[in-house]
């Protein structure tokens, strides 16, 4: 029921796709249900992990998403191209478009290595992102499948703007959808968004749009009307954004409170922590909150700290590190000693 609330509230907001993930075949059953209560919506699935979950959500759904990041999970001794090409099929046999959705925080292990050390300080890990959409189209290009799209998302809008001009350079006849992952809260997360977008779309970059904010679940209406107000400025020539915005001081990362969510109290803490670190807003110190085990896991390990949320608890990290799981109501105490200790040793180095 709150699912099909919140696609009836993004499709009537003007939403015109909206994405729900699946990781388990009671999602598949559930979504079945979403799609006949709210049938004149579209609809696109995000796979997540579990690729061959295809079969069962493309009759219910008009695009589907897989990570290539995440095709490397399971089933390892199978060739990526075949998992593709399973994809693939299955998706033109049911009328599917594909989105070939890339995160620069969650690219496959080799292709990261490979491309270790490629990019300029502040840039890092764009170039393993854009070679990766480059393989993966090329895989659907060499299978014959033509219906498909490519995001390349981070949660910092110069990593969004350099790998989104690079592909377009490479390949300006395949559509690109454009996104700043894990924006986090207004206002902060509509100006990184905002920052993106105009400097993409205002150059030609770029044919569909979202917009990722932190938000409670009835308020996700918001992005749609984020979104609409940035196009319509961008077509006005009315320019809004800072980019003097992202240089320096506290950086908050928190991803869409989106359907991975396990609890909602996820967007509570989210909220909690960027009240309790205002203290350390002049402090060049990133501090990530994931709100799920599928993003939480890899992509706090880049932030100074991260939380990543499961169902009762809350993973608290150090880089890569990890320091421990605590309930909801006393990781914000842990968190702040961490924050404070990283304080301290930054103005003594």
């Amino acid at each position: 029921v709150a699912t099909i609330d919140q696609v009836r509230m993004s499709h009537e907001a003007g939403a015109g796709l909206v994405r729900v993930a699946v990781d388990s075949r009671k999602d598949v059953e559930c979504l079945g249900q979403v799609r006949e209560a709210v049938p004149e919506a579209n609809f696109v699935v995000d796979l997540q992990e579990s690729y061959r979950l295809v079969t069962q959500v493309a009759p219910h759904v008009d695009k589907v998403r897989y990570n290539p990041g995440h095709l490397y999970h399971h089933e390892k001794d199978k060739p990526v191209q075949e998992k593709v090409a399973f994809i693939a099929e299955t998706a033109g046999a049911h009328d599917c478009a594909i989105r070939v959705g890339v995160n620069c925080g969650s690219v496959d292990p080799a292709m990261d290595e490979k491309f270790e050390g490629a990019d300029e300080p502040g840039l890092e890990g764009v170039t393993a992102m854009v070679e990766s959409a480059l393989e993966h189209a090329q895989m659907l290009d060499d299978i014959g499948f033509t219906r498909y799209v490519v995001s390349m998302k981070d949660s910092d809008p110069r990593k969004v703007i350099a790998g989104n001009k690079r592909f377009a350079e490479a390949r300006p006849e395949i559509p690109l959808h454009l996104g700043v992952t894990e924006a986090g809260m207004p206002p902060e997360g509509v100006i990184k968004t905002r920052i993106a977008f105009e400097q993409l779309l205002s150059q030609g970059v770029g044919d569909t749009i979202r917009v990722s904010l932190t938000l409670p679940f009835a308020e996700k209406w918001r992005e749609v009307e984020a979104g609409k107000s940035i196009l319509d400025d961008i077509e006005a020539g009315r320019f809004r954004s800072v980019p003097e915005f992202l240089d320096g001081g506290l950086n908050i990362i928190s991803c869409p409170s989106c359907s991975r969510v396990e609890n909602e109290a996820f967007i509570e803490l989210a909220q909690d922590v960027k009240e309790m670190t205002t203290y350390a807003k002049e402090h060049d110190i990133t501090i990530a909150v994931m709100g799920c085990r599928v993003n939480g896991p890899g992509e706090t390990d880049d932030a100074d700290l991260g939380l990543w949320c499961a169902p009762t608890f809350v993973n608290l990290k150090r880089g890569e590190e990890e320091l421990g799981a605590y309930p909801y109501d006393e990781v914000l105490g842990r968190l702040k000693v961490e924050l404070d200790t990283l304080i301290a040793e930054k103005a003594g180095a």
